[in-house]
């Protein structure tokens, strides 16, 4: 629940006025580098592992599990470890899948109108969706080496301010690590690793959505 109530938080902020943020003038230098670093695939999918560091607790709480990233659909966020379990997202919807595949709970977009936004900052940030997130984050960051690169993303408004302080991201080809700090003083860093590219949905894959 806790999880949910964040990304919506998150998802309002970042909705509530990307489509006058989108119309900014040319895409600076540096983005323009960093994409053209990027794969571009319809298909994205991997490992990852996430320590949460929260307030009040005293070790980091750790989780693993797969991750896929499918243009058009959504992101699919599969924990194995400590328990599974399984986020979906979608335009139309936000749900959680227990380890015997029942649903957990599901949020519909005509009843939360910021699940399509959730949507759009998790494949933003899972995919290095540069315009996405020029959008709504000032963004600052440097090349490194010849295929490397790092970015610094601090929200434009208060309102996303509110959310998350600060989130950078590392990559090359493809986004490595996502680090974020909330407002709330909880943090996160993701690695992201075994990435693979594929320009169709493999039907198991795409069973995960319905």
């Amino acid at each position: 629940m806790k999880r949910r109530t964040l990304l919506l938080a998150g998802a309002a902020a970042w909705h509530g006025g990307v489509a006058a943020a989108t119309a900014a003038a040319a895409e600076p230098p540096l983005l323009a580098q960093v994409r053209a670093r990027l794969a571009d695939a319809p298909v994205l999918t991997g490992r990852f592992e996430q320590r949460k560091a929260v307030k009040g607790f005293r070790r980091p709480l750790v989780s693993s599990g797969d991750f896929l990233v499918a243009k058009g659909r959504g992101v699919v966020w599969s924990t194995r470890e400590p328990f599974a379990s399984t986020l979906v997202v979608t335009p139309d919807r936000l749900l959680t899948r227990q380890a015997d595949g029942r649903v957990g709970e599901q949020v519909d977009a005509a009843r939360e109108p910021g699940i399509r936004a959730v949507n759009e900052m998790l494949f933003a940030l899972m995919s290095a969706d540069l315009a996405a997130l020029a959008a709504r984050f000032e963004i600052d960051g440097a090349l490194v080496g010849t295929s490397g690169w790092r970015l610094a993303l601090q929200p434009r408004d208060a309102a996303l301010a509110r959310w998350v302080t600060r989130i950078a991201l590392d990559g090359d080809r493809f986004v490595r690590t996502v680090r974020l700090a909330e407002a709330s003083g909880d943090s996160a860093e993701i690695l992201l690793s075994a990435h693979a590219t594929a320009a169709t949905l493999a039907p198991a894959d795409a069973r995960a959505f319905d």
